[in-house]
C-alpha cells in the first residue's frame, strides 16, 4: 500500500488534508450513524487551543476516557507546544505522587465546554520531534515512573504498522478495548486510526458482550489477553462478524486462548510484543509456533544474564534498551520469551521460576487464573493467589480453606521441593487486572498482608467525595475463617473493614477511625455474596457514612457512620 497518499500523521496534517465530511470517530456501532468528522476536528482543536491558552500552564495530565476528546485534547494540547502527561491512574493517592505546582489535570469531569464563537483557526504545526509526552507506569516498584517520549518515535511505530498491516486496517473500522492513556492503546487507538484515516470507536469496549453489537461492518479489533480470554469463556458459540482483525498485547496470549479466540471469533490474533520504552518490538500468531518475529526495523540480541537488548529508530539510546525479559535467539533470528528475569527468584538457597509455578497450578486442570509473588518476612517466601474455574468450585464445594491449600500443597510437591512451595494461598472470583489485562502485583501482594483478602471489585460511581463500588465476596475468603465452620458469615469487624479499606484506595481519606458514630446489621453476609457499598465523605467533619447492600440496593445488610481521624 502507498501510505503516503493517504496517511497523515498528527504531525503533518493541515486543515485541507481531508474533506471537512471525513468521517474520523463513530459511537456505539458503524451504522448507528452518530459521528465526528474531520471538520468537527478542526473546530473542536480550535476551541480547544484557545481554553489551553487562556490557561497559560506548560504541563498538562491527561486523562479522558472519551477516544473523541481524548484525541482533540492530545492534538490540541501539542499544538500549544505543552507537555502532555499520560496516566491510566487516576487514584487520588497516585495522582498526589506525581502531581507538581502549575500542573493543569484535565479529565472527563473537567473537560472545559467546546463552545467559541471565532471561526476555527488556520491549524498550527506540531514540531515532533520537541514535543514532549510522559507516560507513567508501575515499573517493577508499584510506583510511578515517568517515561518521557517523542511523537516522532510513535509516528516512526505507526509507519511500519501501516507498511505492514494497512491494507488490513483500510478494509475496517476499528475499536479498542484497551486504554488510550497506555502505548498501546495510544499507538494502535488513537493515532493510527487517524494516520490512515479509518474511522475509530468513541468509547472504549469494556464487556465481552458489547462485541456481539459488531455485526455491522467489518472491525479491527484493539485488544489484550485478558479481555480475550474473558470474552471467549463468556460469549456463546461462533460470533457472526465480518472477516475481523485482531491485535493484542500487553502479556502473552495463551495458545489455548488465541485458539479459542479462533473459534468464538474467526480469526487468529496477532500479538505485539513491546514496551512503553521500546514502542512495538516483534510479533506472531501462534498458529504459526510460539517464536516472535522481529520487525523489519529492530535488533535484538541477549546480554550477559540471557535478558533481551533492543536496538530500533523509537529507541533513542544508540546502545539500545535492555528488557527485563529472557529469551532464547534462534537461527533465523526468531526469538523465544523465557520469562522475566525479576521472575526467577531464590527461597531456600534455590531458584524457582514464578510462571513455572504458576503454569503447573494451571495444569492441575482446576485454576483459571493464577498469580504467584514472592514475599518477605522473617524470610522470603512464595504466596500463590488463584481463581478457581468451573472444575476447581465443583470440586472444592464444601471443602475448607485449609483442606483445598493441602490438596495444592501436595500436587505441587510432584514438581517442586517442599521448602518452596507457596506458604500461603487466596481464593478470587478473578484476579486484579489494570487496563491492560495485567495482573496488577501491588494489589495482589497486597492480598497477603492481612488476615483477609481483597475481594474482587467494580467501580460503579465515583466522585471525589462519594463514590459506589460492587465486590464479590468469595466463598474461600479468609474473611469466613472461624465465622462460623458449619454456617459462614462475614463478620461486623471485616464489614467496617471493607469500608475503611474502600474510602482509602478510591477516595484517599486516612484508614484511622477515630470514633464510630452509628452502625446498623440488617442481614447476614454469606460466602459468594455480591455486595454494593455505597461510600459518601464530608470533609468538614470527617464523617463517613456506608450502606451495604445487594447489588440492587436489596437486602440491606448494614450501614452506618464513622469519624476518621488522621492517618496514624
Amino acid at each position: 500500500m502507498d501510505t503516503s497518499k493517504k496517511a497523515f500523521p498528527l504531525s503533518q496534517f493541515t486543515a485541507a488534508s481531508r474533506a471537512p465530511e471525513t468521517v474520523l470517530c463513530y459511537s456505539g456501532t458503524w451504522q448507528a450513524g452518530v459521528y465526528k468528522t474531520w471538520g468537527d476536528f478542526l473546530e473542536d482543536t480550535a476551541r480547544l487551543r484557545a481554553f489551553i491558552r487562556a490557561e497559560g500552564s506548560a504541563k498538562w495530565l491527561l486523562h479522558v476516557e472519551d477516544c473523541w476528546y481524548f484525541l482533540v485534547a492530545f492534538t490540541a494540547l501539542l499544538q500549544c507546544k505543552k507537555q502532555v502527561l499520560l496516566t491510566a491512574n487516576v487514584s487520588p493517592a497516585y495522582i498526589a505522587e506525581i502531581r507538581e505546582p502549575g500542573l493543569v489535570f484535565l479529565s472527563d469531569q473537567a473537560f472545559p465546554p467546546l463552545v467559541h464563537e471565532a471561526p476555527p483557526e488556520a491549524a498550527p504545526p506540531i514540531n515532533a520531534d520537541e514535543t514532549v509526552i510522559i507516560l507513567y507506569t508501575s515499573g517493577t516498584t508499584g510506583r510511578p515512573k515517568a517515561v518521557r517520549q517523542r511523537l516522532t518515535e510513535f509516528e516512526l511505530d505507526n509507519r511500519f504498522i501501516l507498511s505492514k498491516w494497512g491494507e488490513e486496517f483500510l478494509k475496517r473500522k476499528l475499536c479498542s478495548t484497551v486504554s488510550q492513556h497506555h502505548i498501546y492503546g495510544l499507538l494502535f487507538s488513537i493515532l493510527l486510526p487517524f494516520t490512515a484515516g479509518v474511522p475509530f470507536r468513541r468509547e472504549r469496549i469494556q464487556y465481552p458482550e458489547s462485541l456481539e453489537t459488531l455485526v455491522d461492518d467489518s472491525y479491527m479489533i484493539i485488544t489484550v489477553p485478558a479481555f480475550l480470554k474473558r470474552s471467549v469463556e463468556a460469549l456463546p458459540g461462533r460470533l457472526p462478524l465480518r472477516e475481523p482483525f485482531i491485535f493484542t498485547s500487553g502479556g502473552v496470549l495463551p495458545p489455548e486462548v488465541a485458539q479459542k479466540t479462533d473459534a468464538a471469533f474467526g480469526f487468529w490474533p496477532v500479538e505485539v510484543y513491546g514496551s512503553t520504552e521500546t514502542s512495538g518490538i516483534a510479533y506472531r500468531q501462534s498458529k504459526n509456533g510460539l517464536a516472535w518475529t522481529p520487525f523489519d526495523n529492530a535488533e535484538i540480541r541477549l546480554n550477559d544474564t540471557g535478558c533481551l537488548v533492543i536496538r530500533s529508530p523509537y529507541i533513542k539510546d544508540l546502545e539500545g534498551f535492555t528488557t527485563g525479559d529472557l529469551a532464547d535467539i534462534l537461527e533465523d533470528g526468531r526469538f523465544i520469551l523465557k520469562g522475566r528475569a525479576d521472575s526467577i527468584v531464590k527461597i531456600e538457597e534455590k531458584r524457582i521460576s514464578l510462571p513455572e509455578m504458576e503454569s503447573r497450578i494451571l495444569q492441575s486442570g482446576l485454576a483459571a487464573d493464577v498469580c504467584v509473588v514472592a514475599l518477605e518476612d522473617r524470610r522470603q517466601y512464595l504466596a500463590a493467589a488463584l481463581a478457581l474455574n468451573g472444575a476447581g468450585i465443583a470440586t472444592f464445594q464444601g471443602w475448607e480453606k485449609h483442606r483445598i491449600n493441602r490438596y495444592f500443597t501436595e500436587y505441587l510437591m510432584q514438581f517442586f521441593e517442599n521448602t518452596v512451595l507457596p506458604k500461603k494461598w487466596r481464593y478470587l472470583e478473578t484476579l486484579p487486572l489494570d487496563a491492560q489485562g495485567k495482573k496488577k502485583k501491588m494489589d495482589i501482594r497486597a492480598l497477603f498482608r492481612g488476615r483477609h483478602g481483597i475481594p474482587a471489585e467494580t467501580v460503579l460511581e465515583k466522585t471525589d467525595v462519594s463514590a459506589i463500588i460492587e465486590i464479590f465476596v468469595p466463598p474461600l475468603s479468609d474473611y469466613f475463617d472461624g465465622h462460623f465452620p458449619q454456617f459462614p458469615v462475614m463478620p461486623a469487624v471485616a464489614q467496617l473493614g471493607e469500608v475503611i479499606r474502600l474510602a482509602a484506595r478510591y477516595l484517599g481519606r486516612g484508614v484511622n477511625v477515630a470514633r464510630i458514630k452509628r452502625i446498623k446489621f440488617s442481614a447476614l453476609i454469606r460466602p459468594g455474596t455480591r455486595l454494593r457499598i455505597e461510600l459518601q465523605h464530608n470533609a468538614e467533619t470527617g464523617m463517613l457514612s456506608f450502606k451495604i447492600t445487594g447489588p440492587g440496593g436489596e437486602p440491606a445488610y448494614s450501614s452506618g457512620s464513622v469519624i476518621l481521624g488522621d492517618t496514624p
